[in-house]
């Protein structure tokens, strides 16, 4: 699967077409997802920061769009200081990724977290940012991006997101390679309308796990 597939240069031009109507959908939703989970995110936060009297929130160097790194910000579910292993949980990775299945850097709140997505609520102010979009590949970390070839890094011409086509096909049981092969089909098949399909798909992907 993983490759061999090239990324249509005329559908990146496409993207770019539908881009300020991709944009008002990214803020309008962000803006409505925020405000209804505004007690819930402070529950969460509250929850986590008495673990272990840290930051609730967990900042990381990612790379989006154009190569351009920002930096992303989801509810911590990991000990604090966890991102100091991740060059040799790659080196240990079978898959190519840092973040691995078992993760023992998971705290037990923290897998309820991500079993949940609610990890990812902080996320939507990336999108109000401008730094992702809520459809697209998701954001490699610098490690990860460094392995892969010309072809893969044009997944970055595009904006990264919250969710996507390798998400809804479970990115933890792929290797980079084949989640990289999927990003490149999304941007190869894109159209606004595909993007509803994949968010309506994570709703119930996401309300599945809840």
């Amino acid at each position: 699967m993983a490759g061999n597939l090239q990324v249509d240069e005329n559908k990146i031009k496409s993207y770019y077409k539908t881009i300020y109507i991709k944009r008002f959908f990214d803020i309008f939703v962000s803006l409505i997802l925020l405000i209804a989970l505004f007690i819930p995110s402070i529950i969460i936060a509250l929850i986590i920061f008495l673990q272990d009297g840290k930051s609730p929130f967990f900042v990381q160097e990612r790379i989006g769009k154009n190569g351009k790194p920002f930096k992303i910000i989801k509810f911590r579910t990991m000990v604090k200081g966890s991102e100091t292993l991740e060059a040799e949980l790659l080196k240990n990775s079978k898959n190519g990724f840092v973040q691995v299945v078992h993760d023992p850097r998971v705290t037990k709140f923290g897998k309820v977290l991500r079993h949940t997505s609610f990890d990812e609520i902080p996320q939507f102010l990336n999108v109000l940012k401008g730094d992702m979009s809520i459809i697209g590949p998701r954001p490699f970390i610098p490690i990860e991006v460094a392995q892969l070839n010309d072809n893969e890094k044009k997944r970055l011409e595009v904006y990264p997101g919250l969710t996507g086509l390798a998400q809804l096909k479970g990115r933890s049981r792929l290797g980079i390679h084949e989640v990289v092969t999927l990003d490149i089909e999304y941007i190869n098949k894109y159209t606004f309308g595909r993007d509803i399909k994949i968010l309506l798909n994570t709703i119930f992907v996401v309300l599945g796990g809840v």
